[in-house]
């Protein structure tokens, strides 16, 4: 077959498709499409990357299938070679809303099987290809030297320590979920600082979720197509830790991410994850990646406590260099028990506000500062609330409530009482365990993990935390 029958082919292929397809669509998935050779009604074509093999079957199969039957013939068969990355020299990356260009690339011959339009397949590892020297974009103040640890970190700092010396070997992914001002920020950014110091060969990147999508839609809109460079680029970091995994609401974007996480986790690279919700709460999210963010470790950040409050803002004012009478301290840990975020921040204003007034610190001006940080007019939540709150809903009784009685109605209530303290008060297991019927921490985080995973399947069941947790709000 010469060479200018089967372009020219493809070419009439491609006209019918421009014609039904939007030109931005056309423009993305199919001009960067090269045909490779016709032999009898078997097309052979090259695709940039495997992403983008599998989004074209995905999504426009049915389209093809029929141009080339009408183009070719009913026998008409598709066949896929796909590039990958060649070797090529070191790249410096400063990494803000762009990325490198990627070397030309060398196909790699594939075989295709006799069914269907056509068929996508694994590509080839990249042999040669240089390691990238890039900014892995972590603040350094983000360290475990300057994070308070207590048990409302435990399990993701014990976690974070074990990953920072051998990443991609062990809870992987790591998936920090909790809410805002919690700390997830700071041990991720931790684990990836500390990667680098005990093994500074490694390629460490930090990327909030925002920056990721803008990066994709730049790398899906520009007039050179240049995904392919998008996802060779994310495929080579050794640790790539997300945040707020959550904002990944579209398609385009997690089906990106999805090939980028099977690449990075089958080749034992680390990946560290943060989310303002679990896994299960994921909503718009497709089957397949939440089922992928459930594989390793998940690591639920807490509420800290009045212990913890404390000596976190004992090291904070040691950082700034100020003294701070224990009493301020005591008053604002215990004032201001949202989260570290709001903590700081009242120690921050504090310490501003006795230096431009030239004022000591005292509790007096504490208590003025903490009335613009903590909103008053919301009733603190204490053990006893959500104790009422449960009795109230099942109509029972508090001596019911904290009773050793195993009645299915009465268990349910008690790890739904002690899993809404854990999460609204922000008081330790053992307290929450001691005020609810003298119960130890173990038989607190065990009702609290039933209660989880109850939530996730039942759904009569998730009404009653709902309705509950709906009053407390009230």
């Amino acid at each position: 077959m010469s060479e200018e029958k089967y372009i020219q082919i493809w070419n009439e292929c491609l006209g019918i498709i421009g014609n039904i397809l939007e030109p931005q669509q056309f423009s993305t998935w199919f001009k960067p499409i090269r045909p490779l050779s016709l032999e009898g009604s078997a097309l052979t074509v090259e695709v940039p990357n495997h992403f983008f093999c599998e989004y074209i079957e995905a999504n426009f199969v049915d389209l093809l299938s029929k141009t080339l039957h009408r183009v070719i013939g009913s026998d008409a068969r598709l066949f896929y070679k796909v590039h990958i990355v060649a070797s090529q020299p070191t790249i410096k990356v400063p990494l803000n809303e762009t990325l490198p260009p990627v070397n030309p690339v060398v196909s790699v011959p594939i075989s295709c099987s006799e069914e269907g339009t056509g068929s996508f397949y694994s590509i080839p590892g990249m042999p040669g290809v240089q390691r990238l020297h890039i900014n892995p974009q972590l603040n350094v103040d983000y360290n475990f030297d300057n994070l308070v640890k207590g048990p409302c970190n435990s399990l993701a700092v014990a976690a974070g320590m074990i990953i920072s010396k051998d990443p991609g070997k062990t809870y992987n992914p790591l998936f920090l979920f909790g809410g805002s001002g919690l700390g997830k920020t700071h041990v991720a950014q931790a684990i990836g600082l500390e990667v680098k110091k005990n093994l500074p060969e490694k390629t460490v990147l930090y990327v909030p979720a925002n920056r990721f999508k803008t990066q994709f839609v730049k790398a899906m809109s520009s007039p050179k197509n240049q995904l392919a460079d998008f996802l060779a680029f994310y495929q080579k970091i050794d640790v790539l830790i997300v945040d707020d995994i959550q904002e990944f609401e579209t398609p385009g974007v997690q089906n990106a991410f999805f090939h980028i996480f099977n690449h990075l986790h089958q080749n034992g690279k680390q990946l560290i994850l943060t989310s303002d919700r679990p896994q299960v709460d994921l909503h718009n999210f497709e089957q397949r990646l939440i089922s992928r963010l459930k594989w390793g470790l998940s690591a639920r950040l807490e509420a800290p406590d009045f212990n913890t409050r404390l000596q976190m803002l004992r090291l904070r004012a040691l950082r700034e260099g100020t003294e701070v009478p224990e009493d301020v301290l005591e008053y604002l840990a215990n004032t201001v028990k949202a989260n570290f975020r709001e903590l700081e921040g009242a120690l921050i204003s504090l310490i501003a506000n006795a230096t431009f007034a030239h004022q000591d610190i005292t509790v007096d001006l504490a208590s003025k500062v903490a009335e613009i940080i903590v909103d008053e007019s919301v009733t603190e939540i204490s053990i006893e609330r959500v104790e009422q709150a449960v009795c109230d809903y099942f109509r029972i009784t508090k001596e019911e409530l904290v009773s050793s009685s195993r009645k299915r109605q009465i268990v349910q209530a008690r790890q739904i009482a002690m899993y809404l303290a854990r999460n609204l008060t922000g008081n330790s297991l053992s307290i929450i365990g001691e005020q609810l019927g003298g119960k130890d921490h173990a038989t607190v985080l065990h009702s609290c993990n039933a209660v989880t995973d109850l939530i996730a399947t039942d759904r009569v069941f998730k009404q009653y935390v709902t309705d509950i947790q709906n009053s407390l709000a009230e």
